[in-house]
């Protein structure tokens, strides 16, 4: 490995919060630089100290706005690759535009594909980020791209709180190979939803794969947008025999349009996703007000665990990857603290009875 480089970490406007945390683990400040838009919606950016020869990692979610979050990271890259900064690392935690990652009908964009492209041309020389929806973009970059998983920690929660007769459940098939990880990882069974349409003018139905009856059925999905797959999946497994407690586990919680309307009206015991999008108060299920009160032990942020290892990418270590790495103790956590293994992109897990 080379000569180690003085590292410093910046963020987008995306999820301050996130970025706060992570350079809190890391042990280093936030980097200064000033953001702003122009009056005509353009984004700018002003470094204002020195980076010369750093090795520099700009968190920043392409989450809703998608094109102003990915616009304010193109120009950050740039501006730090103009700087003379001596690696560029773009921490991603969420990936917009990586359900277009192919063409589903003639004279489409492959849109995943553009925005690595972007992000190459910009001056990044590596990427990372956390649970793709689909794992082969990874191949559309001619960079360093590091793809993380929440699993460990989505399945070190699940594996203290579920119930003896879980069932783990992919919401479609193109969810399978995702579920069947965290199938494997819980050691119980697997459902696999299946979606059929009919004809043209009728209403796709859902026909269960698997076991649900008298069993605890645990969804899990990499993104909730509008929450409609969830609404279609947990009646699908009502109407199969499924009983309670209902649980759903995202990684990115978009939760846009009607979504905390649709998930607070179904039967959830617990909706668990992490922070890689941020969530302002009005797209959080509300407290008191559920329609279905199952005496939850609790709601909120779970922080990992002490004993925090944390990794560097470094230019001369391709098999490096940033991360932060939490040594479980055997037993039960009083606390129900979160279990071993965490992206860099992902600092807390947040649980909404």
């Amino acid at each position: 490995m080379g000569q180690s480089m003085d590292l410093r970490v910046y963020c987008g406007s995306a999820n301050v919060q996130l970025s706060e945390r992570v350079a809190a683990h890391l042990g280093v400040p936030l980097g200064a630089r000033k953001l702003r838009r122009f009056a005509d919606g353009e984004s700018h950016v002003q470094i204002e100290e020195s980076i010369r020869g750093a090795d520099i990692y700009i968190i920043q979610s392409t989450c809703p706005p998608v094109n102003e979050h990915l616009m304010e990271l193109l120009v950050m890259i740039d501006a730090f690759h103009r700087a003379s900064a001596g690696q560029i690392t773009a921490i991603i935690p969420y990936y917009g535009y990586a359900r277009q990652e192919k063409k589903t009908t003639g004279r489409e964009p492959i849109s995943a594909k553009l925005v690595a492209n972007l992000l190459t041309v910009a001056g990044a020389d590596r990427v990372v980020s956390l649970d793709l929806h689909t794992p082969a973009i990874q191949g559309f970059f001619d960079i360093g791209m590091d793809h993380l998983s929440a699993l460990p920690i989505i399945a070190a929660y699940l594996r203290t709180t579920r119930a003896p007769d879980a069932v783990v459940v992919a919401p479609d098939v193109g969810r399978a190979k995702l579920a069947d990880r965290y199938a494997r990882a819980l050691g119980v069974p697997l459902v696999v939803v299946h979606k059929q349409r009919r004809s043209a003018g009728e209403v796709e139905v859902r026909t269960v794969v698997g076991e649900v009856r008298d069993h605890a059925p645990i969804l899990i999905d990499d993104i909730i947008a509008t929450g409609g797959t969830i609404v279609e999946t947990v009646e699908a497994l009502r109407a199969a025999g499924a009983r309670p407690p209902i649980r759903v586990a995202a990684v990115h919680p978009l939760l846009v349009g009607p979504a905390v309307e649709r998930l607070s009206a179904l039967p959830l015991d617990e909706l668990i996703v992490t922070d890689t999008v941020p969530l302002p108060p009005e797209r959080r299920p509300p407290p008191d007000d559920h329609p279905h009160d199952r005496r939850s032990p609790g709601r909120g942020d779970y922080p990992p665990p002490r004993g925090a290892l944390d990794q560097r990418i470094d230019g001369d270590d391709a098999g490096a990857i940033a991360r932060l790495v939490w040594e479980t103790p055997p037993g039960p956590r009083p606390d129900r603290a979160l279990g071993a293994g965490a992206a860099l992109a992902v600092s807390w897990l947040k649980v909404y009875p």
